[in-house]
């Protein structure tokens, strides 16, 4: 049962795919705002997440969500959970 617990609590994030970098593989952008800790002025943040897509279907300019999950490679920790949005 604490399994399942943990499970459910794995980050999932939204994003931008910005390269379809292999096999399998793209690269994600997530783009969040925040404060600046001593200015107080909003921050735009933006990182780069390296996915597995199993099934090759996400192209350029789509929207999907992704998963933390185990290890998969040495950059790869996240996996495509669905896709939000098709480019146009």
């Amino acid at each position: 049962m604490a399994d399942t617990e943990s499970r459910n609590a794995r980050h999932v994030r939204t994003g931008e795919v910005i390269s379809l970098s292999g096999d399998k593989t793209i690269a994600v952008q997530i783009t969040y705002r925040k404060h600046h800790p001593k200015y107080g002025k909003m921050m735009t943040i933006s990182k780069k997440l390296h996915c597995h897509d199993e099934k090759n279907e996400c192209g350029l300019g789509d929207t999907v969500r992704v998963m933390e999950t185990r290890p998969l490679s040495k950059t790869k920790r996240w996996r495509v959970v669905e896709i939000v949005e098709k480019a146009k």
